[in-house]
């Protein structure tokens, strides 16, 4: 009996791991996703480690009875285990958050009138700080790029954030902003998103370089941003 026991649980087991197994190239696809709004100081393979980790444990107390579609139980919750292991970074509390808010809002405005992001030089320059402390700032602000907006007002001075994210007002202003886009950007937007493109794949129906389209995102994040903590 107790060999039968065994036997059921270790079929079990491999069938859980083959489960996992099968969706690893998934994993990598979102860590890559990922991967393409985040700084260079961030190494994809941690990202493919920390999911792959999550989707073993998904898999191993995973209930077809209660979910009929694995991927769609496991997908929020791999991509909750990235977002937490970027917080674990801690790269804003060594930051300046004065400094990350500085630099963010110059970028905002160099991009407004330029149609691109100013260098680290010229950032340095303008405000007058170390270029290492550019760099550090710019890196804080990449990674936060990629958390739930409400951690990046708490981030960029808003306050009373989980109040001002429930109310009509915000999504209102946020709609808004997105109706208020040129074409192009709403456009990065959309593939982005919703119609969940790479920046490889956006870049070849739009005609432009990934680098480029990445400022586009990071630009529009950034008009949110600072269009809700205005409120």
């Amino acid at each position: 009996m107790n060999s039968s026991i065994k036997v059921y649980g270790e079929n079990v087991k491999y069938t859980q791991d083959d489960l996992a197994i099968k969706y690893l190239p998934a994993v990598k696809a979102l860590s890559f996703k990922l991967k393409e709004r985040l700084p260079s100081s961030v190494d994809v393979s941690d990202l493919i480690s920390i999911g792959t980790e999550e989707l073993v444990k998904l898999a191993r107390r995973y209930d077809e009875a209660q979910n009929d579609s694995f991927w769609g139980y496991a997908r929020k919750r791999v991509y909750g285990a990235m977002l937490d292991y970027l917080r674990s970074l801690d790269v804003v509390s060594r930051g300046d958050r004065k400094l990350i808010k500085e630099v963010d809002a110059l970028i905002g405005k160099y991009f407004g009138t330029h149609n691109e992001e100013p260098d680290d030089e010229y950032i340095a320059s303008e405000l007058n700080v170390e270029l290492t402390k550019v760099k550090e700032a710019r890196n804080s602000i990449g990674v936060c790029s990629v958390l739930p907006i409400s951690e990046q007002l708490q981030l960029f001075g808003a306050d009373d954030t989980v109040s001002m994210l429930e109310s009509a007002e915000i999504l209102s202003k946020v709609r808004d902003v997105l109706g208020r886009l040129p074409e192009r950007e709403q456009m990065v937007i959309q593939m982005y998103y919703f119609e969940e493109l790479k920046l490889e794949e956006i870049s070849d129906v739009l005609g432009i370089t990934t680098s480029r389209i990445s400022q586009i995102h990071k630009h529009v994040i950034s008009k949110i941003r600072h269009s809700m903590s205005g409120l």
